[in-house]
């Protein structure tokens, strides 16, 4: 075992797990956080993304002694005034992105890194950057919310 100190959507916090545990667990068991999700195991899928210390990270195949002493970002903390979406979350909804839903929160995390490092990302941008799985397929959709996400930033226009 050992201790984890980390940040979690601004929450410093502290855990003592085995240091080769996945994030994953970490926030999901630990946290309590449930917006991440467990898809694959593997890294593959993407349904388990979210930021440490700015960097998209699969977080089940993230072993969590490399978060210690970071900064962690998950869907619950995206926006950083709980009174306005992130324009990912603005752009979702209108959209109407999600058809089971299970893989949005690992998109959203993507596509709002991707935003961040591309704040005008053309079509061919958005297919190369983000690599996450949507069985239901609903990629055009997740394409055309990006496309609206990164308007509504560039435009400072959120909920």
């Amino acid at each position: 075992m050992m201790k984890i100190n980390v940040t979690i959507n601004d929450v410093a916090s502290a855990f003592d797990v085995d240091p080769d545990m996945p994030l994953l667990w970490l926030i999901r068991d630990e946290a309590k956080l449930k917006g991440t999700k467990f898809g694959c195991g593997m890294a593959q899928c993407g349904a388990c993304s979210a930021h440490v210390d700015g960097e998209l990270v699969r977080t089940c195949s993230y072993p969590v002694h490399l978060a210690h002493e970071k900064k962690i970002t998950t869907i619950e903390g995206l926006s950083a005034n709980p009174n306005h979406l992130h324009p990912i979350q603005q752009a979702w909804l209108e959209v109407q992105v999600p058809q089971c839903g299970y893989c949005q929160s690992g998109f959203m995390m993507a596509a709002a890194h991707l935003l961040e490092e591309n704040s005008n990302p053309t079509e061919e941008d958005i297919k190369n950057g983000i690599t996450n799985i949507c069985r239901c397929g609903t990629h055009p959709r997740i394409i055309k919310a990006i496309l609206l996400a990164a308007k509504l930033k560039n435009n400072g226009t959120t909920n």
